[in-house]
């Protein structure tokens, strides 16, 4: 128990915190609303009306983008931060961290979304590996109140490096491992609040809404109802009424794992890429996300505080239904137990990497064990080279787009691998860490800000996978894409660099944003955290340069700056194949419209780009 004394002090510190705020201007308050992998020509009155709402009364992003490679956890790094994945590290779900990680399952290529695994790796670089401060970090520091709801990874990372007490000085942090030993700890008056409303201490479980199926039994049919209705509650019953009582202005931080889960897992569609993610499962799920935005708002409403209470919206990334066809890979002329005949194994990157290398695979999330012919990594990951101790490469396997690692910064072997990766029909625009040189066909990696300060090792290759539209006329509602992932054709994956990726769904309501205003300048993911920043009144010690913009305007009172729009394309390699860029650019920022070879991304152009270096 802490002494009287540092009781008090604590008491009189929250006391002029709130004092603070009442005698000066005070900030409105702030919900971050992220519906993960919510696609922004999916939301219509008719399929999403409360984030239709919010994008119609308030500010419609209308040019929106994700980083990347389009994954979550790389995206709620940006949104947490402000900063690029060049700064922040978080390349992808799945990464190389260069030293085994023991709560990942001892692996050198741990799944992100992971609250232990997150700390453990924040533990290994110095107590934080984004290397930058968080929103909710300098939030709580400056004297708001605080909390992250939602799904597991991305939510604790709006304040990762330290965990809650029983005086509750940490954000509240309530996501799918609440109430287990891999969560972060409630507090004592979370604890007495939530047993007030008649909510559990643990959050539910997903139920039939995680079962992904597999080659012979469709996925999931339902969304994820019964876990977000718990992380609503939370938020609406106990959290928002808490913070109201404290009166003291407040972030809130809501993750919606729909639609993302329901499109991952959606049984609509087994082996055939229509309807894909097109079906009603992935309409529940957008559904289910809304109804939860829709239930926030009327409690904004109910307790007093719409007025001073500003509203974001941000997905995290667009969403593609997925092939698992190829004419040139050598591993699909393998069998596999549980992979249709035709179809690309899940780790097919690592598998024909390591053929074409001549150098043998190993698994690292399987004990470093040898893949047999005619088998795959449990994870999809490789360690490729005669000692798994010190490889010669690793792949570190995501889904639309794959990292690959050179631990030696062996230039000539990487030349190999993309050599290798140029021969593949699968294979859309390849990006090359600017230390090892310029490749023909690549572009390098500085060029979509993947080269900053990070502290976790930097991807050597990073591959994006071919995409292309299916099921309708609106490329970025019907793409499909090649991804490397235990889920099967039909179901959904993110991650590529096409335009379905991309594109985002992003929209603002509230006092600080102007009313029914269509936003035509392109924003990212980077801007939503350094706009939130702003609108808080935070200031960041930044340690990295790759930063976004605050989107001044979509603010009351300002003008609306110019764009311009370009492409550039790497020197062709000796089969014609060269990796080109489309971005659009306001000031100095960059945004990253879509990449790869002309012909095989959604949403890129050909024949209009430049070529690099001219």
């Amino acid at each position: 128990m802490r002494p009287a004394s540092l009781l008090l002090i604590a008491s009189l510190t929250a006391l002029s915190t709130g004092a603070a705020f009442a005698q000066n201007d005070r900030p409105h308050n702030l919900i971050l609303f992220v519906p993960d992998g919510m696609r922004a020509l999916k939301v219509t009155p008719q399929t999403a009306p409360a984030m239709a709402a919010v994008r119609d009364q308030g500010v419609n992003f209308k040019n929106p983008h994700s980083l990347f490679p389009t994954f979550t956890m790389a995206n709620s790094s940006a949104m947490a931060t402000g900063h690029y994945l060049g700064d922040s590290g978080t390349f992808s779900n799945t990464i190389f961290t260069g030293y085994t990680v023991a709560p990942a399952g001892d692996t050198v290529t741990p799944f992100i979304e992971n609250d232990l695994v997150i700390g453990d790796i924040d533990e290994h670089f110095s107590g934080n590996y984004l290397n930058e401060e968080v929103l909710l970090q300098l939030a709580r520091a400056k004297g708001y109140s605080t909390a992250a709801i939602g799904k597991v990874g991305p939510t604790l990372i709006f304040d990762h490096t330290d965990r809650a007490d029983k005086n509750g000085t940490h954000s509240i942090v309530i996501d799918d491992s609440t109430g287990t030993s891999k969560g972060v700890p409630l507090s004592d008056d979370i604890k007495a609040a939530l047993n007030n409303a008649s909510l559990p201490l643990a959050t539910p479980s997903r139920g039939d809404n995680g079962k992904a199926g597999n080659a012979k039994t469709p996925g999931t049919t339902v969304a994820n109802v019964a876990q977000q209705a718990y992380f609503a509650d939370v938020a609406s019953k106990v959290v928002l009424p808490m913070f109201k009582a404290r009166n003291k202005p407040f972030v809130l931080v809501f993750w919606s794992r729909d639609p993302d889960g329901s499109q991952h897992n959606t049984g609509d569609s087994l082996n055939t890429v229509t309807p894909g993610i097109n079906g009603p499962t992935s309409l529940a799920g957008i559904k289910n996300a809304d109804d939860n935005l829709a239930q926030l708002r009327k409690a904004l409403d109910d307790l007093g505080l719409s007025a001073t209470t500003n509203i974001m919206i941000a997905a995290d990334h667009g969403f593609s239904t997925i092939s698992k066809e190829s004419k040139t890979s050598p591993s699909i002329k393998g069998s596999y137990a549980d992979t249709p005949e035709g179809f690309l194994p899940m780790g097919f990157l690592a598998i024909d990497l390591s053929k074409a290398l001549k150098l043998p695979l190993f698994d690292p999330n399987n004990k470093n064990a040898r893949v047999a012919d005619n088998a795959y990594p449990k994870a999809g990951n490789g360690l490729i080279g005669n000692n798994p101790e010190k490889p010669e490469a690793v792949v570190a396997t995501n889904g639309g787009s794959d990292l690959i690692y050179v631990p030696g910064k062996d230039r000539k072997l990487t030349r190999k691998i993309v050599a290798a990766l140029l021969e593949q029909d699968y294979v859309s625009g390849i990006f090359v860490d600017d230390e090892l040189g310029n490749f023909p066909g690549t572009l390098p990696m500085s060029r979509i800000a993947l080269n900053g300060s990070s502290r976790t090792p930097r991807p050597t290759i990073v591959v994006n996978f071919r995409s292309y539209v299916a099921g309708c006329d609106e490329p970025t509602v019907c793409s499909v894409e090649v991804a490397d992932t235990v889920l099967r054709q039909g179901q959904g994956m993110h991650g590529s660099f096409g335009r379905g990726d991309t594109m985002n769904f992003m929209a603002a309501v509230g006092p600080d944003f102007k009313a029914g205003f269509v936003n035509p300048l392109p924003v990212s993911n980077a801007d939503v955290g350094m706009t939130a920043a702003k609108l808080l009144g935070l200031s960041a010690s930044h340690r990295g340069h790759l930063i976004g913009r605050v989107m001044t305007e979509a603010m009351p009172n300002s003008a609306t700056p110019r764009a311009y729009s370009g492409s550039i394309s790497s020197r062709p390699a000796v089969n014609g194949l060269k990796t080109v860029l489309q971005f659009q650019r306001v000031g100095k920022q960059r945004y990253f419209d879509a990449a790869g070879f002309p012909g095989r991304t959604v949403g890129l152009d050909a024949g209009k780009e430049k070529t690099a270096g001219k």
